[in-house]
């Protein structure tokens, strides 16, 4: 099923990109950043998690990545200058319970992508990755050169999909661009775009949720690891500009420009405790002191060095403070947008 019209790549008209999982989370955000760009984002997604009033800014096919001819199919009618790459499960915890399903989906849907962008030449991919590919290496900040060693079949497969995309790069012509992120966070602050998942696993979202009474088990997962307050650190970046980034990629490859690899974050971590605290001075409000054990697996600290984006992609954050970050994410929560009751969708 799609909507909208046919818009031509060509000469003096506006360049399409095709956004696979345009309706998540960080795909919209980078639907809205291509829009404001001037290109026409084209969302193909199967909406099994994605949301059909997050796509605004362009039209949508209802696909799903492994339909390589319905891919096909979205590529020659609109005709896209490039490809970026979201849809993808995302949750640590399940992929561990079910490796089958995120390398069945991230992975192998990830070939059958590239099979429709090769038979169609399309060859400019920028790719959604993970710091999860790095494991949890000991170092003050980890840069691109750190040898990639996940510790969950999620970022696994994140790394099955980067080497892909090498192999099509060497052997096929491609031109692609792998953006291993940090923790995205925050929402749009005028979009109507924000976080809005059935099941809700990250940080800020869970103790802002906390705080409306949709979530109620909220807690701060160890307190003892090896860091000024005992509280795992973490590197937020906020989903602005994280999707500013993919344009910025994009124009990269569209000028010509050789692909590669780039972590994206802030360089600065922050504590589970100085979150919890900025959310609370954000609300307003006393966020519950609930101490739980750490996670199996948890480092202590992932922190990016992002130095090589600024030098090469000319990407510097610009709404990433924590403050930023958590305002963002609290007029969000509160503003009556998301869709899910969370605490029952938990529990049905």
């Amino acid at each position: 099923m799609r909507t909208g019209a046919n818009i031509s790549s060509g000469r003096g008209m506006t360049r399409s990109v095709l956004v696979t999982g345009g309706a998540g989370y960080i795909g919209s955000h980078a639907c809205h950043a291509l829009a404001e760009a001037g290109y026409l984002p084209v969302t193909l997604d199967n909406l099994s998690l994605g949301h059909p009033r997050f796509v605004r800014w362009g039209p949508l096919v209802v696909a799903d990545i492994h339909d390589v001819s319905s891919v096909i199919e979205a590529i020659r009618t609109y005709q896209p200058v490039g490809l970026m790459h979201f849809a993808a499960f995302a949750y640590v915890g399940e992929s561990v319970a079910d490796p089958q399903k995120y390398h069945e989906n991230n992975v192998i849907g990830t070939l059958a992508l590239l099979n429709a962008a090769r038979q169609t030449g399309l060859r400019n991919f920028v790719f959604s990755s993970s710091c999860a590919v790095y494991g949890a290496p000991e170092v003050e900040r980890i840069s691109e050169e750190v040898l990639p060693q996940p510790v969950n079949p999620y970022g696994t497969s994140k790394r099955a999909c980067e080497m892909m995309l090498s192999d099509f790069v060497a052997a096929y012509g491609f031109n692609a661009i792998s953006l291993r992120y940090f923790n995205a966070s925050g929402a749009h602050p005028t979009a109507g775009i924000g976080e809005d998942r059935i099941i809700e696993t990250r940080l800020i979202p869970r103790a802002i949720l906390s705080l409306l009474g949709q979530v109620d088990d909220f807690a701060v997962f160890g307190n003892d690891f090896k860091t000024p307050d005992g509280t795992a650190i973490r590197d937020y970046i906020h989903v602005v500009d994280l999707a500013r980034a993919h344009v910025l990629a994009l124009d990269h490859l569209l000028a010509g420009k050789a692909g590669g690899t780039f972590n994206l974050g802030t360089g600065r971590g922050y504590s589970v405790n100085e979150v919890v605290n900025a959310i609370a001075e954000v609300s307003g409000r006393l966020m519950p002191d609930v101490k739980g054990a750490r996670r199996p697996g948890d480092p202590a600290r992932l922190v990016a060095d992002a130095s090589l984006a600024q030098r090469v992609l000319g990407f510097i954050p610009q709404r990433s403070s924590l403050q930023q970050i958590v305002a963002d994410a609290w007029a969000w929560h509160t503003s009556g947008q998301t869709r899910y009751d969370h605490k029952r969708k938990r529990a049905a």
